[in-house]
């Protein structure tokens, strides 16, 4: 047995210690944010994971300046102490659960920064994502949602500057079973990796927050979906939920969002709502498909790195550059305007958008 610092609070899920998380090596929990200025520039991201059975710590510090997505990666030992939310320069304070939490990046090769989220209501928890490929749990794990405000600064290359005004984003915290780590060599006899579509958009309106999610199959039928609103302040019992059906165009030659146009039926929420990109963000930057920095993945006692990814040389269809978030303005039917993300992810075909191979673009 292992006691750490986590054993002190009413926090366990199983009869062990906090260090472990039941016996799937898989296990993981994680820290997610986003932020982007009214008009969608400026955007950040951070993220930072927890792999108890791996014994490894994560975390990445991401801003997008004059089209370069400027990027801090860490990686560092767990030493079984679940209750640890540092990796090198990176941190996570709770500083209110569930509402206040603040991100720093202590100064590294050149990038620093000091920013505090706060929420505009009680978090959504999302329905439960499980999912098999035969006989496996390929995914296993709930996430609870939450949009918000930010304040605090962010320097690049000797170039300080505030958060804009009213700059609001969104976080979440997921935890559960998911790939994480080295990839398990062994094939699942008779089951290929299926056709894997995912779509995430929570918006900002002024009177309150939209949040929409798919999950669906290479046929289009989804296997996990929600929409939700909570206005303004909302607590708990407040929120509400429902369906959306979203209808998608792609970037010719890419696999990457051009916009889309949701139609739903929540209490509170637009009937309606329109998606116009304003940007690009590159989900890797975050670890998600990253060649070298994919998470969980064991780079040493303590590794720190820095990266610049150049947004207009990528190759669209590379692997690692088929996840995105774009920074979009959205407007409801009534011609109310709010800012948000559009989340996108497909891998191998996917018929409804026309896409047959594993990675071919839109025509």
């Amino acid at each position: 047995m292992v006691l750490t610092r986590g054993d002190e609070y009413p926090i366990h899920q199983t009869p062990e210690p906090i260090a472990y998380s039941g016996t799937d090596r898989n296990f993981y929990d994680r820290y997610f944010f986003n932020g982007y200025a009214p008009d969608g520039s400026g955007f950040f991201a951070i993220a930072l994971g927890v792999y108890p059975h791996l014994d490894v710590i994560d975390a990445h510090f991401n801003f997008i300046r004059d089209g370069v997505q400027h990027c801090i990666h860490a990686s560092a030992e767990l030493h079984m102490e679940r209750m640890a939310m540092a990796v090198g320069p990176i941190s996570i304070e709770v500083l209110e659960p569930l509402n206040k939490l603040r991100i720093r990046l202590e100064p590294f090769e050149g990038m620093a920064a000091d920013v505090t989220f706060t929420g505009r209501a009680f978090p959504i928890e999302e329905p439960r994502f499980t999912h098999r490929i035969g006989p496996r749990a390929f995914m296993d794990y709930t996430r609870m949602t939450q949009n918000g405000r930010y304040e605090g600064w962010i320097e690049v290359d000797g170039n300080r500057r505030d958060l804009a005004p009213d700059t609001m984003g969104t976080r979440d915290r997921s935890w559960g079973v998911r790939p994480v780590g080295a990839r398990d060599p062994q094939p699942m006899p008779g089951h290929t990796f299926p056709g894997f579509f995912w779509q995430w958009t929570p918006v900002n309106f002024p009177q309150g927050s939209l949040f929409f999610h798919v999950n669906n199959d290479e046929h289009g039928e989804a296997w996990n979906t929600r929409a939700a609103w909570a206005d303004e302040g909302a607590e708990a019992a407040q929120l509400s939920e429902g369906h959306g059906s979203m209808r998608t165009r792609l970037h010719q030659g890419t696999r990457w969002p051009a916009g889309g146009t949701l139609s739903l039926a929540v209490r509170g929420a637009p009937e309606q709502v329109s998606f116009e990109p304003l940007g690009r963000f590159q989900m890797r930057g975050l670890g998600y498909t990253h060649p070298e920095w994919g998470h969980g993945h064991y780079r040493g006692p303590l590794v720190v790195e820095r990266e610049d990814i150049h947004l207009e040389d990528l190759d669209p269809l590379l692997p690692e550059n088929l996840h995105v978030q774009m920074p979009v303005r959205v407007e409801a039917g009534d011609g109310t305007v709010g800012i948000g993300v559009f989340e996108q992810l497909i891998m191998g075909p996917f018929s409804p958008l026309g896409l047959t191979q594993f990675l071919d673009g839109a025509t």
